[in-house]
């Protein structure tokens, strides 16, 4: 009987050990994986600075034109001054709402740099020509590319996180490691029809 009730035990404590470690193992990728995430939105913000030091470039170059259009440059000042002042760290991004107002602030500023370029495309061909806002607009042109591809990146690593954190045992242990669901980027509404291009 004696024996009986030490091979129980032993059972027991090899099953508690072999729990103990599997939550272990589990609670340090989950914590692992949520860093990842964290370094990846980190990319998106070094991004999104990125920008915006750009189209201080863009914006002092074109002041130096005389003639232009104040309101054009007026929009662009205004939505760089609102990315700004909405800010997203990576403790928010878990909250829809947050996410979305720093996307909305984002697309108003790209928005306006999209104006602005435009306008000085078709009206003020002796700044077209400025070699040093041809550089700019490349510039600006080639980090869209680069946010594009840090969402993405940061997509897939919230997207991997969050299908990690519904299966089991990480469900268990999520909770535990202080790791919750974060929200990805979202198309824009209407963004799935194709502009309409024309040449006249």
């Amino acid at each position: 009987m004696r024996s009986t009730g030490a091979i129980i035990l032993l059972v027991v404590l090899l099953l508690v050990g072999f729990a103990g470690c599997s939550g272990c193992g589990t609670y340090n990728s989950l914590v692992s994986q949520d860093e990842q995430v964290t370094g990846a939105w980190a990319e998106v913000e070094n991004q999104y600075q990125r920008r915006a030091d750009l189209i201080d470039q863009v914006v002092s170059t074109v002041q130096g034109q005389a003639d232009f259009e104040s309101e054009t440059l007026q929009n662009v000042i205004e939505a760089r001054q609102n990315v700004t002042n909405v800010q997203l760290d990576a403790d928010d991004l878990n909250n829809p709402q947050a996410v979305e107002r720093f996307e909305q602030a984002q697309t108003a500023l790209a928005a306006s740099v999209g104006s602005l370029l435009n306008v000085v495309r078709e009206d003020y061909p002796e700044l077209r020509a400025n070699e040093g806002f041809l550089r700019l607009q490349d510039q600006i042109e080639g980090n869209e590319n680069r946010i594009a591809t840090a969402r993405r990146d940061y997509n897939r690593a919230a997207t991997d996180l969050n299908a990690r954190i519904r299966t089991f045992p990480a469900t268990l242990v999520a909770g535990f490691a202080g790791v919750d669901r974060r929200e990805t980027f979202e198309a824009e509404a209407g963004a799935e029809q194709a502009p309409e291009i024309s040449f006249d």
